[in-house]
């Protein structure tokens, strides 16, 4: 068995405290613990986490690399406001023009190892225990790495990108969830599976589109017609 060095294990300790403060900033702004357009404080934040300001920073540009914080120039980050009414009918747009295509052309080049990817991510998909971010992240990440998958199977590097650069999923999450939610999102990416699984391409894009419409039309577009326009997760 090879001994891991004492550099190697403070590495891997440095590590993991730099992704836990990663984590735990992710909640907070998931869950609006910090608001949407608040200044971050990185010193407040080293502070409440007792830890140096280096690993919070580090955290703050991967935050930012995923849309959720903004640094200015000469003030540090702020949290990413939410989506405004234009800026989510326009990641739709942008979906509706994309995804159903890649559900298509994954099905039309389906096999059985893609089939199986599709299954198997299927199966790691948890229905939500709560309303915070603790208890809805597996989804989150099982609808990041569902959508994308389909893009990658769809064959064309420059979509799979192009769906990755957006972070939609980080995006809308934030914007609103309720429980009722994730039974619907998995009931739908499970007839989306099935008919990429199948080779149907006409079927596949049709369950794709269905999946967009109904997240768009039914479970988000109602919150901006709202009298306050209010975004605030149930406690």
């Amino acid at each position: 068995m090879t001994e891991i060095s004492q550099q190697d294990r403070r590495l891997s300790r440095r590590q993991m405290l730099a992704d836990d403060v990663y984590e735990a900033i992710k909640a907070m702004l998931m869950d609006h613990d910090i608001q949407p357009g608040a200044r971050i404080s990185i010193d407040g934040l080293a502070r409440d986490f007792q830890v140096s300001s280096t690993p919070v920073r580090e955290a703050l540009a991967r935050l930012e690399s995923e849309g959720l914080a903004d640094k200015e120039p000469l003030k540090g980050y702020r949290a990413t406001p939410l989506l405004t009414l234009e800026e989510f009918e326009d990641l739709y747009a942008f979906r509706r023009l994309l995804e159903p295509w890649a559900a298509r052309e994954a099905a039309a080049r389906i096999d059985a190892s893609g089939a199986e990817l599709l299954r198997a991510e299927l199966a790691t998909a948890v229905s939500p225990t709560s309303v915070d971010y603790a208890g809805y992240k597996s989804l989150t990440a099982h609808d990041s790495r569902f959508h994308t998958l389909i893009a990658r199977l769809s064959g064309s590097e420059q979509v799979r990108l192009a769906f990755e650069r957006t972070h939609c999923h980080l995006h809308i999450f934030r914007l609103h969830y309720d429980r009722a939610t994730g039974p619907e999102v998995l009931v739908e990416h499970r007839q989306i599976v099935e008919a990429i699984a199948s080779g149907d391409p006409a079927a596949a894009e049709q369950a794709m589109q269905r999946h967009l419409d109904t997240s768009m039309a039914l479970r988000l577009r109602k919150i901006y017609d709202r009298p306050d326009q209010s975004t605030e997760r149930p406690k």
